[in-house]
C-alpha cells in the first residue's frame, strides 16, 4: 500500500512558508540526548547526541548546512525514530556543536571522513544494524557516502531516507543566487562569514578576513573558503567532486530521496531522475509541495509528514 504523498491544507502549500516556519518556530520536546565527543585521527573532534531505548537497531540523522543536531527537523525525526524501535545518533558536523573546532578546516557537502567515523562508532556500539538519515547537505553527504566507488560502507548499514537534497551542487548554488531567494542565502553567508571571523582568531596566519564582507553568495564563499580549506582546487571544482547524484548509480542500499518539487533551493539539476533511473534499489520521491526541510502539514502539528514517511520507509522490511 502506497504512503499517503504530502498534501498539506491550501492555506499552507507557499514554499516559504513550509521552508521559515518550521525553522523559526516549530518546538519538539524531547529528553535530554547524551552528549558523546569522539576524537578525529586528525586531532579534532565531533559531538555526537545519543538517544537511547535499549533497541537493537541504530538511525544516524546528519543535519543541514550550518545546523546543528538540536534543530527541530532533527529532534522530530529523532523523537519519531526513538519511539518506532530505533536507537538515534544525531551528530554535529565539525564546529557545529556550539564549540568551534580545532583545525583550520571545518565541513563540508560531500564530508565522507567524518560521517565514515561516526557510522564505525555506531557499529561498536553492537548494534545489529544502522540506517542513515540527512537533510539538505547532510542528505547530499549520506548519498555520496553511499555511492562513492572508494568508500567502503559496512554491511550493518542497511539502508537511508533523506530529504531536500541539493544533488547537483552547481545547481543549488545558481538557484539560491537568484533575487527571490537572497534572504536565504544572506542568512548562510552571514552565519559562515560570522565562522571565518572565529577561525581567523584561531589561525591567524591561515584564514585571512580580506574581502569577506565583500562575499555575497556561495559561488564566492566557497571559492575563497570552502574549496581550498578542504583541498579543492575552486568552487566548481568542490560542486563537481561532491555532488551527489553522480554516486547514486553506486548506491547498493534501499535509499529514499523525497525532495520537494516547490522547494527554493533546488534547481532541476537536483531532481537526478537519469542516475536513479540506473539504480532500482533508490527511490525519488518529489511532492509538489513541501518547501525545504518543511513538509509541515499544519503549523502546531507535533509529528511532519516527513517523519512519518521516513519510519514507514525505514519500518516497511527493506532497510
Amino acid at each position: 500500500m502506497a504512503f499517503p504523498s504530502f498534501n498539506p491544507a491550501p492555506w499552507w502549500r507557499n514554499a516559504h512558508v513550509q521552508t521559515a516556519w518550521p525553522a523559526l518556530f516549530r518546538r519538539v520536546p524531547v529528553a535530554p540526548p547524551q552528549r558523546e565527543r569522539i576524537i578525529t585521527p586528525d586531532d579534532d573532534f565531533l559531538d555526537l547526541d545519543w538517544y537511547r531505548g535499549g533497541h537493537p537497531r541504530l538511525l544516524i540523522i546528519s543535519h543541514g548546512l550550518e545546523g546543528s543536531s538540536r534543530r527541530p527537523y532533527v529532534l522530530g525525526l529523532a523523537r519519531e525514530a526513538l519511539a518506532s524501535g530505533w536507537d538515534v545518533l544525531a551528530w554535529n558536523f565539525r564546529s557545529c556543536s556550539g564549540e568551534l573546532n580545532r583545525q583550520p578546516r571545518f565541513y563540508h557537502s560531500g564530508e565522507t571522513k567524518d560521517l565514515a567515523l561516526v557510522v564505525r562508532h555506531g557499529l561498536l556500539q553492537g548494534y545489529e544494524r544502522i540506517a542513515l538519515s540527512g537533510f539538505s547537505i547532510g542528505g547530499n553527504m549520506t548519498l555520496v557516502y553511499l555511492g562513492k566507488p572508494d568508500q567502503e560502507v559496512p554491511p550493518m548499514v542497511s539502508g537511508a531516507v533523506v530529504f531536500s537534497v541539493p544533488c547537483d551542487l552547481a545547481g543549488s548554488a545558481d538557484r539560491l543566487a537568484r533575487p527571490a531567494n537572497r534572504v536565504y542565502m544572506h542568512r548562510f553567508v552571514r552565519l559562515l562569514s560570522a565562522k571565518m571571523r572565529r577561525k581567523h582568531e584561531q589561525f591567524p596566519g591561515e584564514i585571512h578576513l580580506d574581502g569577506l564582507r565583500a562575499l555575497r553568495t556561495f559561488h564566492q564563499f566557497d571559492d575563497r573558503y570552502t574549496a581550498p580549506l578542504h583541498g579543492f582546487s575552486g568552487a566548481r571544482d568542490y560542486w563537481d567532486r561532491c555532488s551527489s547524484a553522480q554516486y547514486i548509480p553506486g548506491i547498493r542500499v534501499p535509499v529514499l530521496i523525497v525532495n520537494a518539487l516547490d522547494d527554493p533551493f533546488l534547481s532541476p539539476e537536483c531532481f537526478p531522475h537519469a542516475h536513479i533511473a540506473r539504480n532500482p534499489g533508490v527511490i525519488l520521491e518529489t511532492p509538489r509541495h513541501g518547501g525545504h526541510v518543511g513538509f509541515m502539514e499544519r503549523p502546531g502539528g507535533d509529528v511532519y509528514w516527513s517523519e512519518k514517511r521516513a519510519l514507514a520507509f525505514l519500518n516497511d522490511g527493506q532497510v
